[in-house]
């Protein structure tokens, strides 16, 4: 039996792409610094990490698609913050955004991280963005690298 098992290490050569929202720049901001150091702090060089900046999560998907496209990244992150308000509007934008990014992973076999934060309030989306919950940017990026490892591991004919 063969085990593999992904790791977020990354050869001086991949390139990453960070697809970050500025709608709540406030919070998506500190989401990309995580992004950043994880990176970083898995070998990836800051010259091979590129930021695509989107109007709100929604566009999140749509970004991701045409980097994944490119052929020129092993590992996508998406950075949004959608947070709940008194229409159903949320709940469109989430699952969209959501839908959106996962299906770009399958389609091209590029792992997305999913750093898009749904929270209720703004305090639970600074909690998440670096505060005591963590800071999301970082784990989706760790996600990220971590899929791109294993699936370099794995023989072509099985992806």
């Amino acid at each position: 039996m063969t085990e593999f098992r992904g790791t977020p290490r990354a050869p001086a050569t991949r390139r990453v792409a960070l697809v970050v929202s500025r709608y709540h720049e406030l919070i998506t901001g500190k989401l990309l610094e995580g992004a950043r150091a994880c990176c970083r702090e898995h070998g990836v060089r800051d010259d091979h990490v590129d930021v695509l900046w989107t109007p709100g999560a929604f566009e999140l998907p749509v970004v991701a698609e045409a980097a994944a496209s490119s052929g020129r990244y092993a590992a996508i992150v998406a950075l949004g913050c959608v947070i709940r308000g008194e229409t159903p509007h949320f709940d469109y934008v989430a699952g969209e955004a959501a839908r959106g990014l996962g299906n770009v992973a399958l389609a091209h076999q590029v792992p997305v991280g999913f750093g898009v934060l749904t929270v209720d309030t703004p305090e639970q989306a600074e909690a998440r963005a670096g505060g005591s919950a963590g800071n999301k940017g970082f784990e989706a990026a760790e996600a990220a690298l971590a899929t791109a490892d294993l699936l370099a591991q794995l023989p072509r004919a099985a992806r």
